[in-house]
C-alpha cells in the first residue's frame, strides 16, 4: 500500500478529493464487514457501509487527529448500523457470507474442516447475541481495539465498555457451556 491513511486524511483536508478512494480501499472491507455482523443483512449491511462513508468523506473537517482514524470512521459506521436497527432494517439472510474454504494442502483437511467449523460456530455465537455485546466483542478481537478506543466508536464510557465486554464474554461461556451439554447429552 502506497500511502498511510494520515497521508490521505491529510489530502483530503487540503481539498485533494481523489486521496478518499485510498481511505476506501483500506477501510471498505473492515467496515462492511462490521456492518455485515451486526445487521445480518448483506443489503443493510451494503446500505450502512455506503452511509458510513458519505458521512465521513462530507464531515472530514470534524476529524480530531488527536485521535486514531479507525475509531472516528467506525464511531461513524456504528452510527449508521445502529440508525438501520432502530429503523427496523434488521433482518437476518438465509444467505451465510462464511462459507468453509478449500482445504489448504500444506494442512491435513481434518484440521481445516475443524477450522471451518469452529469459524462457523464462533459465527453463530456472536449472531446469537444482542448487538450491544457482539459489536464490542467484533470490535475488540477483529479489529483490535481497547476498550477506550470502543468507547469512542460507540459513545459509552469506558467502563461500559467493559462491563458489555465482560457480559458478552459470560454469555458466550454459558452457550458454550450448554452447547456441550446437548453434546453429551446426545452422545450418551
Amino acid at each position: 500500500m502506497g500511502e498511510n491513511e494520515t497521508d490521505l486524511v491529510r489530502r483530503c483536508l487540503e481539498g485533494d478529493n481523489s486521496a478518499f478512494a485510498g481511505i476506501l480501499e483500506i477501510y471498505q472491507d473492515k467496515i462492511y464487514s462490521f456492518a455485515l455482523r451486526l445487521l445480518r443483512d448483506p443489503v443493510a449491511a451494503e446500505d450502512a457501509a455506503q452511509e458510513a462513508f458519505v458521512k465521513a468523506f462530507r464531515g472530514l473537517s470534524s476529524y480530531n487527529p488527536a485521535y486514531q482514524f479507525s475509531s472516528w470512521l467506525f464511531r461513524i459506521a456504528h452510527n449508521a448500523c445502529m440508525d438501520a436497527l432502530r429503523a427496523g432494517n434488521k433482518t437476518v439472510s438465509l444467505d451465510h457470507e462464511d462459507f468453509p474454504d478449500l482445504p489448504d494442502p500444506v494442512r491435513g483437511v481434518a484440521e481445516s474442516v475443524a477450522d471451518s467449523i469452529d469459524a462457523e460456530r464462533i459465527e453463530a455465537l456472536l449472531a446469537s447475541l444482542p448487538p450491544l455485546y457482539s459489536e464490542v466483542l467484533l470490535l475488540a478481537y477483529r479489529e483490535d481495539m481497547g476498550p477506550a478506543e470502543i468507547a469512542r466508536v460507540i459513545g459509552a464510557p469506558e467502563g461500559t465498555v467493559k462491563a458489555r465486554l465482560f457480559r458478552a464474554r459470560e454469555l458466550i461461556k454459558v452457550k458454550l457451556a450448554a452447547g456441550a451439554a446437548a453434546d453429551a447429552t446426545v452422545q450418551g
